[in-house]
């Protein structure tokens, strides 16, 4: 959606360059996710050097000289920090970021310690994976995902960060969640296959190939409003369901119009839901009519 709207703004005709640059956004949205799995590593490595700084006061106390090492040795940092996959992405993208831009990584760490969090998890020495678990993903959702210093770093270093970060934070939130005893963190979810490669280009070439001839059908559809007076994002997604409605055979209408609501209620304004949702009710029903659906398989239309 943001490759065809980005397209048209641009008035470009250079499908090439915008279809590099939508496999190039993908790409930097798996190194967000890596890049906020390495942050939780970045504030452990941080609060450890902390410790070790401690124990060299001259007046150390027997706490500073034997401190709780139980957030050191949490076992989802163990299984980021060792994963095979996490060291092969981080290396071969060069994410690098939080050794050179560290005053981010102490602001969630200064925030981590002055909170209830870390006092109730370091109330005992010991802990086993569950609590672990339940510990890093308070931090992920209480501290690192709400934080907006971290949010406009992310946004001055990719635009598209913002939009991909809840996505990203869903997906890491639900990999802890599903770690087993002695697994390392792998990075599974972001291969992405053969099939769903081809999709996500075949839907941007479609959609922008097609994208003049659907005027016509969408006027009239719209008493009330003018072409050029609805909402540029919502003729994007409208569009866009078009192409999934005629050119998309396997897809089940309920399915794109589903879709594409929820796409409206990120993106566009408050009632462009229920906007999208009546124009392309209606034009379902007149493809339906005309026999224009080229679909096949039980609960398709």
């Amino acid at each position: 959606m943001q490759s065809v709207y980005a397209l048209f703004q641009s008035k470009s005709d250079n499908l090439a360059k915008e279809e590099k640059f939508l496999n190039f956004s993908v790409q930097k949205t798996f190194d967000l996710y890596v890049l906020q799995l390495l942050l939780l590593v970045a504030v452990k490595d941080m609060y450890k050097e902390h410790l070790e700084i401690r124990k060299k006061k001259y007046l150390a106390t027997e706490e500073d000289k034997n401190p709780n090492l139980k957030f050191v040795n949490n076992k989802v940092l163990q299984a980021i920090e060792e994963s095979p996959d996490v060291i092969k992405y981080r290396n071969e993208r060069k994410l690098d970021n939080w050794k050179e831009d560290k005053e981010f990584v102490r602001v969630i760490l200064d925030k981590l310690v002055e909170s209830d969090l870390l006092k109730e998890y370091l109330s005992t020495k010991r802990s086993d994976l569950r609590e672990d678990k339940e510990f890093i993903i308070k931090i992920f959702k209480e501290i690192i995902a709400p934080d907006d210093k971290l949010f406009d770093y992310y946004e001055s270093m990719n635009l598209s960060w913002i939009d991909d970060l809840p996505f990203v934070n869903t997906m890491i939130l639900k990999n802890i969640k599903n770690l087993k005893p002695g697994e390392t963190i792998n990075l599974d979810v972001l291969k992405v296959n053969e099939d769903d490669k081809e999709f996500m280009i075949d839907l941007f070439r479609k959609s922008v190939l097609h994208f003049a001839d659907y005027d016509k059908e969408i006027d009239g559809k719209t008493p009330n409003w003018d072409n050029d007076r609805i909402a540029e994002v919502d003729m994007v997604l409208i569009k866009m369901a078009l192409t999934e409605f005629l050119y998309f055979p396997s897809i089940p209408t309920k399915v794109t119009i589903n879709e594409y609501i929820e796409i409206a209620k990120d993106y566009s304004t408050q009632k462009s839901s229920y906007f999208i949702n009546g124009v392309l009710d209606k034009l379902l029903k007149e493809y339906q009519e005309a026999k224009r659906l080229n679909k096949s398989g039980r609960g398709l239309l």
